[in-house]
């Protein structure tokens, strides 16, 4: 891969990873939540999701959608659900001050890398990185572009769990904590927009 592609995938992959979507909402609620420890490996799954999708979209996974129109409907439906599901447990967390609920917890390295292949935001950086900046899909290129995504998702990741983890003190009060929680709720939703226009 030449600069001319890299540092333009490098941008993308900077700004696509570091922009609002459900991961991130997702992540500033469970670092608000749960604190940046406990969500370290909802962190890593996203990485390791993220980079494992571009990877294999790049040997030719996207190739299904093609071939197959079903599956990519398939996948938006159960991306809808997956959202609301997610967006109704973050309107309905028990707020900080209050004993946590049994059950409460945030997201799992699996559960949070297996997300990835649900989550239309993740796919379409995955297809814009393998269709506009790998004409070539040489494996070497598309090695150093899944590194680049991974080695973005790093500091993406901790800065929305930090800044969620900021407003723990300010969500100290109930009623904030309920404002905030469905605030990052309705902006989950938000996400779905652009699944319900595609």
């Amino acid at each position: 891969m030449t600069p001319d592609f890299f540092l333009p995938l490098l941008a993308f992959a900077i700004v696509s990873t570091a922009s609002p979507g459900p991961n991130n909402i997702m992540l500033m609620a469970s670092g608000a939540q749960f604190g940046v420890r406990r969500t370290l490996p909802h962190m890593a799954g996203i990485g390791v999701g993220v980079m494992t999708l571009i990877f294999v979209s790049g040997l030719g996974l996207a190739r299904i959608f093609e071939l197959a129109p079903f599956v990519h409907s398939a996948l938006k439906i159960l991306a809808m659900g997956f959202l609301l599901w997610l967006a109704w447990k973050i309107a309905s967390a028990h707020a900080i001050a209050d004993t946590p609920a049994p059950d409460a917890r945030p997201l799992t390295f699996w559960q949070s890398a297996a997300f990835q292949w649900i989550n239309p935001k993740a796919w379409a950086m995955a297809l814009t990185a393998v269709t506009v900046y790998l004409p070539d899909r040489a494996v070497g290129s598309l090695a150093l572009a899944t590194l680049a995504f991974g080695m973005v998702a790093v500091p993406s990741t901790s800065l929305w769990t930090v800044a969620g983890r900021q407003l723990r003190r300010l969500l100290s009060n109930p009623v904030r904590f309920r404002v905030f929680n469905w605030t990052m709720a309705a902006l989950l939703l938000g996400t779905l927009w652009p699944i319900l226009r595609a």
